[in-house]
């Protein structure tokens, strides 16, 4: 593990506790509030015909985006083999099966995201995956994480150095000033209809 992967995030995710994860994480209720969240982040887009998600998982968040724009071709990075075998048999999904880290495409995407996941890395190799969001993007970029004005390290499970919370987005626009924050949300896990795990959600263009 310590030779294939720079971070002990990496090899955790990779491992059974990513596995674990799968089982967690689906769903007919998921799906309908990843609908409910997508359709508010890509409300006054225009012409989004390429997809890619960094740390896609089973593809769950593929599956809501695939209703909303069935013309556009999906594209995700995932590091657990399982998951990402997952992903793959869904139909017209790309997988990229790789750590966000060693992930170098040879193409630009219109509509690039990362939910949930930022919350997971090593700290210090934040600034890669900033990077990847940025040089992946040919028009839209939307972060979706756990929010904290200062960088917290918090207890996962029974698991030590392996949930962070941080202001991602003020980062990312930090590192890319380039960048408009075009619009920014909450998603709330006490929703009654639609709930998320307390997601908040920054879109930006480029």
């Amino acid at each position: 593990m310590e030779n294939k992967y720079k971070t002990a995030q990496e090899a955790f995710w990779s491992g059974e506790f990513g596995n674990a994860y799968i089982d967690r994480n689906k769903g007919d209720q998921m799906l309908a509030s990843n609908i409910n969240y997508f359709s508010k982040i890509l409300d006054g887009c225009s012409s989004i015909n390429s997809v890619l998600e960094l740390g896609a998982n089973i593809g769950m968040n593929m599956k809501a985006l695939k209703l909303l724009l069935p013309f556009a071709n999906m594209n995700g990075v995932e590091i657990n083999e399982t998951a990402y075998k997952q992903l793959i048999a869904l139909e017209n999904v790309k997988g990229y099966h790789q750590s966000i880290f060693n992930f170098s495409p040879n193409e630009t995407f219109d509509f690039v995201f990362i939910k949930g996941v930022l919350i997971h890395l090593d700290p210090e190799m934040l600034h890669v995956a900033y990077e990847k969001l940025y040089s992946s993007s040919r028009k839209y970029i939307c972060i979706g994480e756990y929010y904290n004005p200062s960088p917290v390290s918090l207890n996962y499970r029974g698991h030590e150095g392996k949930l962070f919370k941080r202001d991602f987005a003020g980062e990312f626009m930090m590192q890319y000033p380039d960048v408009e924050l075009i619009k920014y949300g909450f998603a709330y896990r006490k929703d009654s209809l639609f709930p998320q795990d307390d997601i908040n959600w920054f879109l930006f263009k480029k």
